[in-house]
């Protein structure tokens, strides 16, 4: 069976994107978000590794992710350092909230995953629910630029005990018309040369033109949408493999 951000996925996840890395958007983050006197929420919080150096600075942030797996490696990554935040399982499209936020954040192009334009639509609509009245959402996204489905890459780390964990990747889908690609992924845990673990995983990511993605952001209500590039506030993006960061605004009035 194809899981989704099961044990493998998530520690290989913990290992490849540790918290204190950063890719020029912890720093950006924290930029963006230094004036936020109120409440922060992070979906697809993952293990942490934005949510941790948000909450060091003094920011109340909230999380929820699908993956009860990656949370638990959240959970005891926050503890490592003495932190203590909200964190539960949830999904985009569908969580259902008391409080209300004074910014929501989706880094690193977690967002793609809602690769059914629907289910996208509906998450934007559900945040810009949760947010206060000039709430801010801050999203980043990706563009495809490989729709290869002959290449297969692997991966490889080693755990601190010695475990060697492997990651095969292949996409094998590839739908020009609605907009996303499926890979699947194949992992692997060994130790002294022995296969002690696998792991298959179904990974689909949708795609978005630039400006399609404002269109549909100002079609939700978000006003004041400020587009950058690679973490540049407000330097609109010119190259494909650039990381595309918008930051909008919730009129509510």
């Amino acid at each position: 069976m194809l899981g989704y951000y099961s044990n493998l996925s998530s520690e290989v996840y913990d290992l490849d994107k540790y918290v204190g890395l950063s890719f020029g958007d912890v720093e950006f983050y924290q930029s963006r978000l230094a004036d936020c006197q109120g409440r922060i929420l992070e979906p697809a919080v993952g293990t942490g590794r934005i949510l941790i150096p948000l909450l060091e600075k003094g920011l109340k942030v909230d999380g929820f992710d699908v993956s009860e797996e990656m949370l638990s490696i959240c959970r005891q990554n926050c503890e490592n350092r003495g932190l203590n935040p909200k964190l539960f399982i949830g999904e985009m499209e569908s969580v259902s909230l008391e409080d209300k936020y004074d910014a929501i954040i989706i880094p690193t192009g977690s967002f793609l995953l809602l690769y059914r334009r629907a289910d996208s639509i509906k998450a934007l609509k559900n945040f810009f629910n949760q947010l206060t009245n000039g709430g801010r959402l801050i999203v980043d996204i990706f563009l495809q630029t490989d729709y290869s489905t002959e290449k297969v890459s692997t991966r490889t780390w080693e755990t601190e005990n010695g475990n060697i964990l492997t990651l095969e990747s292949k996409v094998v889908e590839v739908d020009h018309i609605n907009q996303h690609t499926v890979s699947h992924h194949r992992y692997e845990k060994w130790r002294n040369g022995e296969l002690i673990q696998t792991e298959l995983e179904r990974f689909p990511l949708r795609w978005y033109g630039v400006e399609e993605f404002k269109l549909i952001l100002e079609q939700v209500g978000f006003v004041d949408i400020t587009i950058s590039a690679d973490y540049q506030y407000g330097e609109y993006p010119t190259k494909t493999n650039e990381i595309i960061t918008f930051e909008a605004v919730a009129d509510k009035n």
